[in-house]
């Protein structure tokens, strides 16, 4: 059972995403709550797998609280999936940035709500379908923190390889097909380079990849 927790200060909002996540077989809301700061003591309270989190809250916002979350140690499995009223909203890169393994605009469709919360349990990262590859590069570009020196040394050039198609936007499918290898080495060589390279999950990797140069904006594969 995939345990869910609610967090955006607008009560019908979370009394819609209930009704919906709660009437899956495979799914159940742990808690909601209203503001950030909220947001944070539930998640240490009740120790969700992924956490629906509004970016603009009171007290507290969204990006504050996904970066309490994700840096909090004793928190390694809880996935926060931003959720945000435009498309084009400023904070989306930032998000990920913090730790978000992506986020979705509200008014989503029902399937691709539920589609996100599985998919970032698996370790999936998840961009709603309105936000383009072309946006991600566009925040990448807007980036203000360096890439670190060598932080890509410890990879081979396969992974290296691989993680410029994950920053293109690319699956693990469409990755196979480009490298002529399975669906499951693909996964393996993603899986390697998040390990190497203490990503989060694949959103991170995306990240990682625009902030090293290994891709750069505009690129689309």
């Amino acid at each position: 059972m995939i345990r869910v927790l609610l967090a955006d200060d607008q009560s019908l909002v979370r009394a819609g995403f209930r009704a919906l996540l709660d009437a899956q077989p495979d799914i159940e809301v742990a808690g909601e709550a209203s503001d950030g700061e909220e947001a944070l003591r539930k998640v240490r309270e009740l120790r969700p797998d992924v956490v629906l989190m509004d970016i603009r809250m009171p007290v507290l916002d969204g990006l504050a609280a996904t970066r309490g979350i994700t840096g909090d140690g004793d928190l390694p499995d809880v996935k926060v999936v931003m959720l945000t009223t435009f498309e084009l909203d400023e904070y989306v890169f930032e998000a990920i940035r913090s730790g978000a393994s992506g986020f979705l605009v509200k008014d989503t469709e029902p399937e691709e709500l539920l589609r996100a919360v599985r998919a970032v349990v698996e370790g999936d990262a998840l961009l709603s379908p309105g936000v383009t590859r072309r946006l991600i590069a566009e925040f990448a570009a807007r980036s203000k923190e360096p890439a670190a020196e060598g932080a890509l040394a410890g990879l081979t050039e396969r992974e290296r390889e691989v993680m410029a198609l994950v920053g293109i936007g690319l699956s693990n499918e469409e990755i196979a097909r480009r490298l002529v290898v399975s669906p499951l080495t693909a996964k393996t060589h993603v899986s390697r380079t998040m390990v190497k390279l203490g990503a989060r999950d694949r959103a991170q990797l995306v990240v990682l990849a625009y902030e090293s140069g290994l891709v750069r904006p505009g690129w689309l594969g």
